[in-house]
């Protein structure tokens, strides 16, 4: 028989082991509610905004700056938790994306489509009680855009890249918005160039994950056209266009010379990839290396033009 000591220590071991589970379960579930914003993309809206507030350049607000972050934080992360709500099913047939918490059961589909409401909403009404209604506005149309239009498109058409891209380039009019209560050339060419880039990053994406889109029959450009021509083609044109509009700013006289040599240098360089993905005979190699120069492209000239705002207008 075991010693009163002995039956202590059991119980002793037994409550740790469950606080340690209790642990490891809210580790998880925390783990999971931040995949389900789909951290990496929601950021990037988050960052975005943050740029075209700052790029504004008007009496800057603290209160103003703060509620931009975590409105725009809430409200694309909640964006994004009903966005794989929505895309569940798909998500299960596809290799890169059937490790997401609802395909793969760790997260039950009630509570993401909770979590991801509250979040819009709060997003939502801190940007309107703490900005202004037209950064609301713009909030509101991005998740609707995304939501109502980009993702049940996926299901149907390859155009709905373009789409998509539309959504994904209001966060910088959200933060101009944020800044001014309205918005101005600077903040559409913002908008121009997050729109035109989005293309050939995803078209390279597209291309990469051909096989996953095709296994879950979601028609996008590169299971259309097994060949990888029209995403190409599509993608050339898009970095040619971006190049041109990213030049705007320096030919209207909204940035100096430093920011006009990066963009010059780093919108041939992006051209460069494009035209190799269009004329590489190993387009799987050249899709990545566009991607790549996708991830680059983006930071680069968006830093650019904000420190050539605020160090040399």
């Amino acid at each position: 028989m075991n010693s009163p000591s002995t039956s202590s220590n059991l119980q002793v071991k037994a409550q740790s082991s469950s606080l340690l589970g209790s642990d490891a379960a809210t580790r998880t579930t925390f783990s999971d509610l931040w995949e389900l914003g789909k951290p990496r993309l929601s950021m990037l809206s988050v960052i975005t905004a943050l740029v075209g507030y700052l790029a504004a350049q008007p009496d800057r607000s603290f209160s103003v700056l703060i509620s931009l972050l975590l409105g725009t934080t809430g409200a694309a992360f909640g964006a994004a938790a009903l966005n794989m709500w929505m895309e569940q099913d798909t998500d299960a047939l596809m290799a890169r994306t059937r490790g997401r918490p609802l395909p793969a059961g760790s997260l039950p589909p009630a509570i993401a489509l909770t979590y991801g409401l509250f979040l819009c909403v709060c997003g939502d009404l801190l940007i309107l009680w703490g900005i202004n209604g037209l950064a609301a506005t713009l909030t509101l149309f991005t998740q609707i855009s995304y939501l109502l239009a980009y993702t049940p498109l996926k299901k149907k058409t390859h155009w709905c890249i373009p789409v998509g891209a539309i959504p994904g380039a209001i966060p910088p009019l959200i933060g101009w918005a944020s800044a001014e209560g309205s918005i101005s050339l600077l903040g559409w060419i913002l908008f121009a160039i997050l729109l035109t880039w989005q293309i050939p990053h995803f078209m390279a994406i597209a291309w990469t994950y051909r096989n996953d889109y095709a296994k879950a029959n979601l028609p996008m450009l590169p299971v259309v056209d097994p060949t990888g021509n029209r995403a190409a083609r599509q993608s050339l044109v898009a970095s040619v266009t971006l190049f041109g509009v990213s030049f705007l700013p320096f030919v209207l006289g909204f940035t100096t010379l430093v920011y006009g040599s990066i963009a010059l240098l780093a919108g041939c360089w992006f051209i460069y990839r494009a035209f190799r993905f269009w004329r590489s005979s190993e387009r799987d190699g050249a899709a990545r290396h566009l991607f790549f120069a996708s991830i680059a492209y983006l930071p680069l000239v968006l830093a650019a033009l904000v420190v050539d705002r605020w160090l040399f207008i």
